[in-house]
């Protein structure tokens, strides 16, 4: 059984003292707000949420429930806090962090009087950065004390949904823990002990990260299925049936596949059909912003692949990799193409491999194209990848071909390489070796 104190009762506050006093621990909440803190003391929720009145009242029966304003009292009483605060908007956009300012200063004043090692575990809801600017820093300061040694850091990011929170607790799709103190990891991990979901492991930044990645895909969701509709309804498609196949396809559609960050898609399919729906949404004189987004962004992923060739000052290019994939030979709207295209234009010296397209074993459609749209990118195809890798000062790799890995092992000491694909998910050690997106 853990000691936890909970600072800020509003939604994800409340939740986690009743969940957590659930689930065995001993929790005390902490507000400023004398009304949430009598509520959660006498067993009532200061929010409404099914289920949420009824954990209280037992967990305040079981004496696993308390509730103050005494901040001394609840650090001098808990081994773990967590910081549940609002993070609310500025009229700019920017986030407001002065609760969790002000909360963090009044935690690390109490920790000065504290001897015994104590966890403090961000859940509000904050950019990449700020556990480590903004609570790290007043946790020291107001208590004088080290991280790590005195306190450890942690951040928790919570996925509650209003109304299911309470089944969201206690059957998550996973637990992330962001932070480098094992101490502090070890501590958070055993409030969830007993859950079954995976619990992960990462850096503070990439925990903070995952909260934004995760609502503006919901939103995009959102967005995506009602622009779907809105072209559906416009000829009198049932949107419902429709979004009702789509969600079938748990192969591509519903999962991990396309959400890896690297370069830019093409193909004879995407580009082709996203035009397509565009160009047939304005003839039924409907807006669809969300997707008249996807090219634009597109393009501008291999203007950044150009700008960081530029910026090496490297001038003999070898590409490795230019069909739209690796394993096919196909070139139509290859990204790759687009970004040779690119450097032949502003003067780059570009030699070319791609075991797939060789001009002696290409029929049709796709020696057409060669030959046809773009003759100049032809005569710098090289037979042996080898022959690239010797007379190029920056080597881009552009498709995920397996054989493209040897070519890592084989860098001159000077040698550059930008990979747009990720070739290998274990990174180099080499300060040479450039990521597009990582």
């Amino acid at each position: 059984m853990a000691r936890v104190s909970v600072f800020g009762l509003g939604y994800v506050g409340a939740v986690s003292v009743a969940c957590l006093a659930e689930r065995g621990h001993s929790v005390i909440g902490v507000d400023v707000n004398a009304d949430k803190v009598e509520r959660i003391g006498a067993g009532r929720s200061p929010i409404i949420e099914a289920g949420l009145d009824e954990l209280l009242r037992k967990g305040v029966s079981s004496g696993r429930v308390r509730a103050t304003t005494d901040s001394a009292q609840a650090i001098a009483e808990s081994d773990v806090s967590l910081v549940c605060v609002g993070t609310p908007s500025n009229a700019n956009g920017s986030l407001d962090l002065s609760y969790v300012r002000r909360v963090s200063e009044m935690i690390g004043s109490e920790l000065a009087a504290k001897s015994s090692y104590h966890v403090v575990v961000a859940r509000s809801t904050m950019l990449p950065g700020s556990t480590e600017s903004t609570v790290i820093p007043a946790l020291a300061q107001r208590s004088g004390k080290r991280l790590g040694v005195d306190f450890g850091v942690c951040f928790n990011p919570e996925f509650l949904r209003e109304g299911t929170s309470i089944a969201d607790f206690d059957d998550p799709p996973f637990t992330v823990i962001g932070g480098n103190d094992e101490r502090a990891v070890t501590a958070v991990r055993e409030l969830y002990a007993g859950i079954e979901a995976p619990l992960l492991c990462v850096s503070l930044r990439e925990a903070e990260m995952v909260k934004y990645a995760c609502n503006a895909f919901h939103g995009l969701k959102v967005a995506f299925a009602n622009e779907i509709g809105n072209l559906c309804k416009q000829q009198g498609i049932d949107s419902h049936a429709v979004m009702d196949l789509f969600c079938r396809d748990g192969k591509l559609n519903l999962s991990p596949y396309y959400l890896k960050p690297g370069f830019a898609f093409g193909g004879s399919c995407l580009p082709k059909d996203l035009r397509a729906l565009l160009y047939h949404g304005r003839q039924l004189d409907t807006r669809t912003p969300t997707l008249e987004s996807i090219l634009p962004s597109n393009e501008r992923q291999i203007d950044i692949a150009y700008q960081m060739v530029r910026r090496t000052g490297c001038r003999r290019i070898g590409v490795l990799g230019f069909s739209f994939k690796a394993g096919t030979d196909d070139l139509r709207e290859s990204p790759m193409v687009a970004l040779i295209e690119m450097l032949i234009g502003k003067g780059y010296q570009v030699a070319v491999y791609d075991r797939n397209v060789s001009l002696a074993n290409l029929h049709g459609a796709n020696r057409a194209y060669i030959e046809q749209e773009i003759p100049h990118i032809a005569q710098l195809m090289r037979d042996s990848m080898a022959e690239v890798v010797d007379d190029s000062e920056l080597l881009v790799i552009g498709n995920r071909s397996p054989e493209f890995k040897d070519a890592l092992a084989s860098l001159r000491d000077e040698q550059i390489v930008l990979d747009l694909v990720r070739i290998s998910e274990t990174l180099p050690d080499n300060p040479n070796y450039l990521g597009i997106c990582w």
